[in-house]
């Protein structure tokens, strides 16, 4: 893993969180997407170096859905960039952690993303990111 790429929080109203959000960093979000697998509208803030994903449900039986209606909004999930995201499913798993997806997905921002189960990770959902590229595309 070569750094966190990103932090993920998960938010009833991205309308709302937006505007929250853009206050708390005094700089708006770059990007708006929809991933339609997920069920899910995120939006992408940038801090230095480092990136946060609020994540808005669009089903009522989307995992942020679900996970709002148990926890709450809050932190969802800490991303790490992975430079081959195939041999790091394969290590992980070596290594006994619970891959969700062992066939990578697309996921928002130009990312191949799998993620790891919270039970193998004390209680944090893993999400790994690959930057999409030519050779890398599902």
């Amino acid at each position: 893993m070569n750094k966190i790429e990103h932090i993920g929080i998960a938010v009833k109203s991205l309308k709302d969180s937006n505007t929250l959000f853009t206050k708390l960093f005094g700089t708006p979000n770059y990007k708006i997407e929809t991933v339609e697998s997920e069920g899910v509208n995120t939006s992408f803030f940038k801090v230095g170096d480092n990136k946060i994903e609020l994540l808005e449900a669009t089903k009522e039986d989307s995992p942020i859905a679900k996970f709002i209606e148990k926890k709450g909004e809050g932190i969802h999930h800490i991303a790490f960039d992975v430079d081959d995201i195939e041999a790091e499913i394969m290590r992980l798993k070596a290594e006994g952690f619970i891959v969700l997806n062992e066939i990578p997905k697309k996921g928002a921002d130009n990312k191949l993303v799998a993620f790891l189960h919270p039970k193998s990770s004390n209680g944090v959902l893993i999400e790994l990111c690959q930057e999409i590229k030519q050779e890398n595309i599902l």
